[in-house]
């Protein structure tokens, strides 16, 4: 039986928050989300639509806009961001069963809309016309849809086809897929094509997906593996994953991971406090979230890119949540591995091995004294601080001039909260 999926974005979600929130047309003002604390190079998270008319582009800095240009400048709320998606998810769920939604971002859908039209009594592109319009109505923030035959297609046609229709909907089946998009280029525009990607194929003469749906199959798993079959597939505009799949889907390994961009260039002796504080940090989600790793890693990104990032990770011989192994490790590795006479400006830590901490395992050299009362005062911090607020008690590094935790506890998802600003009503 022939499906319809949607695939619907928010337009320039933040910004159109922050004008909503304003009550202002996203498309008639001048808007851009971005921490001003942070200076003049400051990234911008989002512009408004009408910014974009004017050649500025998404995720630029603020140095980046033509002083020209007068424009707004609205602080990072991502509480407010996350309650708005929260309220949109919640109108799809007028409508749709949640077995039929699948949440792709923060401002990013799909759903699985088969069933639903006849019972409508809409056309697949009625039907997103309807939701786009009850979206602006209900919260003053516009949407683009993708309406596709798979998922792949679904979501093509959002970050392709929709931009150059003037409803803001995309409509593609395999065939108008193959038509119209076979020779669009680049072929990064297209979902999961990486720049890597790209480049691979490049070297035997293919820049669009014609090229990849009629290079042999055999030179597409040399240069790919298993996952050749996916570009395959897409080259064609076949999909066979369904959203019970993804929902279905359980990964075998896990791994938790977290990066942060300095607020300015770092020394290496600054950035060793900071992965320290990672660490810590680190140690405390993977208890509170009742797990534990054996394997700890860092990634280190240099001053505009003056020099590829350096990375490394340790296999710590025990399985624990506890700080001062993790600690331990991951300075280790960043000692061993990180370049001393270039400034700093990104910092990743990432734990493999995850698993539930009803497998913790320490060696035989472990003094199981120490480990059972420094358990019981990191959980003892994490109850604190689940009451207090995560600031209400800290380690001394992160009163260091050069330390990021106190600030960044105030965060979500790297940005300002903004929880002190209220939420306008109407």
């Amino acid at each position: 039986m022939p499906r319809t999926y949607y695939c619907i974005d928010m337009k320039s979600f933040y910004a159109s928050v922050e004008c909503a929130e304003r009550g202002l047309n996203p498309f008639e003002t001048n808007l851009v989300v971005a921490d001003v604390t942070r200076g003049r190079n400051a990234l911008c998270l989002a512009v408004s639509p009408k910014l974009k008319t004017l050649g500025v582009r998404n995720r630029c800095r603020l140095s980046d806009i033509p002083s020209g240009i007068a424009y707004e400048i609205a602080p990072p709320r991502m509480a407010l961001y996350i309650e708005y998606a929260a309220d949109i998810y919640s109108l799809y769920l007028d409508y749709f069963d949640p077995g039929d939604i699948h949440v792709y971002s923060i401002d990013e859908s799909f759903i699985d809309a088969t069933g639903y039209l006849a019972l409508m009594k809409m056309d697949a592109v009625a039907l997103a016309k309807f939701l786009m319009n009850e979206i602006a109505t209900r919260y003053r923030i516009p949407s683009t849809a993708g309406v596709g035959t798979n998922l792949y297609l679904a979501k093509i046609a959002l970050d392709i086809t929709a931009k150059h229709a003037r409803d803001h909907i995309g409509f593609l089946d395999d065939e108008t897929y193959r038509k119209t998009l076979w020779d669009h280029r680049p072929i990064t525009d297209f979902w999961m094509v990486a720049a890597g990607t790209a480049r691979r194929l490049e070297k035997y003469g293919v820049y669009d997906m014609r090229g990849v749906a009629n290079l042999p199959c055999d030179v597409m798993y040399k240069l790919f593996g298993k996952d050749a079959e996916i570009l395959i597939d897409h080259a064609w505009g076949r999909e066979p994953c369904l959203i019970s799949d993804i929902k279905n889907y359980k990964s075998k390994s896990k791994s938790v991971s977290f990066s942060q961009i300095l607020p300015r260039d770092y020394s290496y002796a600054e950035a060793r406090t900071v992965i320290r504080e990672m660490a810590i940090n680190g140690a405390g989600e993977l208890m509170k979230r009742k797990l534990i790793t054996a394997k700890v890693g860092i990634f280190v990104g240099y001053t505009r890119e003056a020099i590829a990032p350096t990375k490394g990770s340790l296999r710590l011989g025990v399985s624990t949540a506890l700080a001062s192994f993790i600690v331990e490790a991951a300075l280790k590795i960043y000692d061993e591995t990180t370049v001393r006479s270039v400034p700093i400006r990104r910092l990743g830590l990432f734990f493999e091995s995850v698993c539930d901490e009803g497998c913790e395992g320490y060696d035989l050299f472990t003094n199981f004294e120490a480990v059972e009362k420094e358990k019981k005062v990191q959980q003892t911090v994490l109850e604190i601080q689940n009451r207090f607020g995560k600031n209400a008690v800290l380690p001394a590094v992160n009163y260091l001039p050069e330390g990021t935790q106190r600030e960044r506890n105030g965060f979500i998802g790297g940005h300002r909260a903004g929880y002190a600003d209220k939420r306008r009503k109407g």
